[in-house]
């Protein structure tokens, strides 16, 4: 016998709407960025047309759709995907979206803290390269990019153009050997006002932040990231195996 209640509440079933929605705009599902009317999506749903209004207040109230008279419920926001599956940098994960540019907001080496030292595997105290990036899709700020880098691989970078071209290409280039693998953490944090004013978001609007460590094919670790994305603007994505024990 189902343990589940007999009525969810129309906000839970707006929500469920909302999501799959969500995918399909993401997907650029709609022709035209021009979204079926609600009696339709009532039908897909199953469900009732406030239901539905709910739901497209919702993904309204996320900046992703808008109502506007006489037209209909468009698409007003653009999110780009972004894989997980893939060791790559943003210029090569969206080429097909726009030009990446980087804003170069420092570069220069640091002393390392100790917690950076010892995942990049050097001595404690030792100087590393620090670049910041804040990076932008034809001049849209997407995220804020800090980045940690083994001496040795990242002091031929301050030559190289780090405006216009990905970190991962630039060290293979110059060091004339290939990344192999990366270790990737993903969360959810409330946009500070620092990181908000740079990214021009709200405060306390959702960021995506990475912290990504890559190594060399031999399993060397060289290039630490801490990377603050916008989640209006982005969407996450991997194919994932599930293993039989």
């Amino acid at each position: 016998m189902s343990s589940a209640p007999e009525r969810r509440l129309r906000a839970d079933r707006a929500r469920q709407a909302a999501d799959v929605i969500r995918r399909q705009v993401v997907d650029r599902a709609y022709p035209d960025g021009v979204l079926p009317d609600e009696h339709f999506l009532a039908v897909e749903f199953a469900t009732s047309r406030n239901t539905i209004r709910e739901a497209l207040d919702l993904l309204r109230e996320e900046g992703l759709i808008e109502r506007v008279p006489g037209v209909g419920t468009l698409v007003v926001t653009e999110k780009y995907p972004h894989g997980l599956e893939e060791l790559m940098g943003l210029a090569e994960t969206l080429h097909e979206h726009g030009e990446v540019t980087n804003d170069v907001r420092a570069a220069g080496p640091v002393k390392a803290p100790s917690s950076v030292a010892r995942r990049l595997g050097l001595a404690e105290g030792e100087p590393v390269l620090y670049v910041e990036r804040l990076r932008r899709l034809n001049g849209l700020p997407l995220s804020l990019d800090l980045t940690y880098l083994a001496p040795d691989v990242g002091a031929p970078l301050l030559t190289q153009d780090l405006r216009n071209r990905d970190i991962f290409a630039l060290i293979e280039q110059t060091s004339g050997r290939r990344l192999g693998t990366a270790s990737v953490a993903l969360e959810a944090v409330n946009a500070d006002l620092h990181s908000a004013t740079v990214l021009e978001v709200p405060r306390g609007a959702a960021l995506l932040v990475v912290e990504r460590l890559s190594h060399f094919t031999d399993g060397r670790p060289v290039d630490l990231e801490f990377i603050r994305m916008r989640g209006d603007r982005l969407t996450m994505s991997a194919v994932c195996r599930r293993t039989h024990r």
